[in-house]
């Protein structure tokens, strides 16, 4: 990478594969959840997730690019952090853990996208600044719903004692 164009290709390419891997993660993590809000949180998230990517491609296809991924190293290795929560916790305390887990993934779109976007004015991509806004606004609005459903069902610390 020299210049800010290949640095936005390349952090597109990077998120188009993150949503990617996201997409087939997440039906795992819902069967995995025992909270019946958490769990319908993360299917409206999948579908979400799926509309993505087909924004992404969007995205691709404004500026003139072929919509291909390239391993997101951070996104593998947030997943890989879900996968190993799913084998060594269970119960309330595998809910609480899979709820932080959703949110480093959220946390970590929100940057990347408030970056694309802004790269993307940059290099006077009208359309995918306007695409990458309405998936930044997405990503934000799904890390909130997380945290209020955190602080109002999944946090309780007496459901924790009970096992």
């Amino acid at each position: 990478m020299k210049t800010l164009a290949d640095a936005f290709e390349h952090t597109l390419q990077d998120i188009y594969w993150a949503e990617n891997a996201l997409s087939k993660a997440l039906p795992m993590v819902s069967k995995s959840v025992n909270n019946a809000e958490l769990k319908a949180a993360i299917d409206d998230h999948l579908k979400e997730t799926k509309g993505h990517i087909k924004t992404l491609e969007a995205v691709f296809k404004s500026i003139g690019k072929k919509a291909e991924g390239e391993k997101c190293d951070a996104m593998d290795g947030l997943l890989k952090e879900a996968d190993g929560l799913i084998e060594e916790a269970s119960g309330h305390a595998l809910d609480v853990a899979l709820i932080g887990a959703a949110q480093a993934v959220e946390h970590y779109e929100i940057a990347r996208y408030g970056t694309l976007r802004e790269w993307a004015k940059e290099l006077g991509h009208d359309e995918a600044h306007t695409l990458l806004t309405s998936i930044l606004d997405e990503e934000k609005a799904a890390n909130s719903k997380l945290t209020s459903l955190a602080v109002t069902a999944v946090n309780d610390a007496k459901k924790s004692s009970k096992k």
